[in-house]
């Protein structure tokens, strides 16, 4: 997206005459129709403004890449979600993390690493006590002595709120029940799926490719998994699950929530956080033909976010920060550096070439996979 830059200038604000400090901020201009493209940005170069009363400015560090951002690239988001990003305008209501450069917030300090919700650019100045992402993006100081800043956009963010508050209170986890975790191999379920093997259950795994199933048999220690593509859905889980589930974790949705609702034993639950399947399909995906089974079987299906726990966090973040501490808990980053590649970081996601969390390094130009112990 190099070729995309455009200047103070070209965006039509007008540069200061004295000395102002520059930033790099990624806009989009179109709304993808279909797969996620570098096209549909650009990255402009503005001017960052000083801090007022109340405010802080943080120079941001690492930013997160979510898949739930394609259903705010659109003309309308889903009722209930975060509003749609405007056209031509900075992308607010996304994680980030980055260091204080300077305060006039009391409680904050130069110096202090902190997360807030003004991600995919280089400067945020940020309103502190401001409620962002329903609460989860609110401007917060970070313990980074225990983990890695970038930690706490996973395992100790949003990623493991999600996880966290989808097990034990959306699905109500009980002893000796069987877990399906899709998508177990990203952000969300590689934790999800861990969590719930720490807590002694037997968990089973779906990913998208025969590499990521060997990462969840053999990093992770999942109990059984399998490529989603190697055959029918039905099929596939009944092999790995022949006596059925109790709880499934739905990060996909369509085919995978009815392969779901067919193996989950009588009073089983399903905890829905995400449909990646419909994020950005052209056309309405295929979804469950089945649904009179959630009626026949007493069946608890319960759609979640993460924002509506964050009463949690306190919760989540000592038990998570201990679990990691421990070593039984890992943390599989996809790391893309680079502010410009953020959209292409995305696309990626989507297409699902990450494993674990998909982050922006904001400074830098290559592209590795790391794992955090």
């Amino acid at each position: 997206m190099d070729d995309q830059m455009h200047t103070l200038a070209e965006s039509g604000q007008a540069p200061r005459e004295d000395t102002a400090m520059i930033g790099r901020e990624v806009w989009p201009v179109t709304y993808p129709r279909g797969e996620v493209r570098a096209s549909d940005f650009r990255v402009v170069e503005v001017e960052v403004r000083q801090p007022r009363p109340g405010e802080v400015l943080v120079r941001n560090t690492w930013t997160s890449v979510d898949a739930a951002l394609r259903l705010r690239l659109r003309e309308t988001a889903p009722p209930g979600y975060f509003p749609a990003f405007p056209l031509g305008e900075p992308m607010d209501g996304i994680m980030t993390v980055g260091e204080v450069v300077e305060s006039r917030a009391d409680g904050f300090s130069p110096g202090d690493m902190v997360w807030h919700a003004s991600g995919w650019r280089d400067y945020a100045v940020v309103e502190a006590g401001r409620q962002a992402l329903g609460g989860v993006g609110t401007l917060t100081k970070l313990d980074v002595d225990a983990a890695p800043p970038q930690a706490h956009l996973g395992a100790l963010g949003a990623n493991g709120l999600t996880a966290y508050a989808g097990l034990f209170h959306a699905a109500g986890l009980r002893d000796g029940d069987v877990v399906w975790v899709s998508a177990a191999a990203g952000a969300v379920g590689s934790l999800a799926a861990q969590m719930a093997k720490i807590r002694g259950h037997r968990v089973i795994g779906s990913a998208g490719s025969d590499e990521k199933v060997r990462y969840l048999l053999e990093e992770l220690g999942l109990d059984a998994a399998f490529n989603y593509k190697r055959g029918p859905l039905p099929d596939l889980l009944r092999e790995a699950a022949p006596d059925g589930i109790d709880v499934y974790f739905d990060n996909v949705g369509g085919d995978h929530l009815e392969a779901a609702l067919g193996a989950l034993l009588r009073s089983g639950r399903v905890a829905i956080c995400g449909m990646i399947s419909e994020y950005a399909a052209k056309e309405p995906p295929h979804g469950p033909g089945n649904l009179m089974l959630a009626v026949t079987k007493g069946l608890t299906i319960r759609g979640f976010r993460a924002s509506g726990h964050t009463h949690l966090l306190p919760e989540m973040r000592r038990q998570v920060g201990a679990w990691v501490r421990e070593g039984r808990l890992h943390c599989r980053e996809t790391i893309v550096d680079g502010l410009p590649q953020a959209p292409l970081a995305l696309a990626g996601l989507l297409r699902g070439d990450n494993t674990g969390k998909t982050l922006v390094r904001i400074d830098g130009g290559t592209h590795r996979e790391n794992t955090v112990d």
